[in-house]
């Protein structure tokens, strides 16, 4: 199962992209498929037809782990 994540990288705008899994405590590197800008832009530094990027863990300051949309319909709205 991908996970949709969030990369938000010191300097630059954050990055959305998925991946297959979630970096272990023990991992140096994160293995991003398809990483875009929030708003769906390509990233300037990256050419056009890059599917994959492997970032190193240092350089990320904070991973934002998305719901997806099968979560989302497990989980609703509970009014008492």
């Amino acid at each position: 199962m991908a996970f949709s994540i969030i990369l938000h990288i010191p300097g630059e705008a954050s990055v959305l992209g998925e991946v297959e899994e979630l970096p272990k405590p023990t991992d140096t590197i994160i293995v991003v498929s398809n990483p875009r800008l929030r708003d769906g832009k390509d990233i300037h530094y990256l050419e056009h037809n890059v599917v994959k990027v492997i970032w190193s863990l240092s350089h990320v300051v904070l991973i934002e782990v998305l719901a997806s949309e099968e979560e989302e319909s497990l989980i609703g709205f509970v009014r008492e």
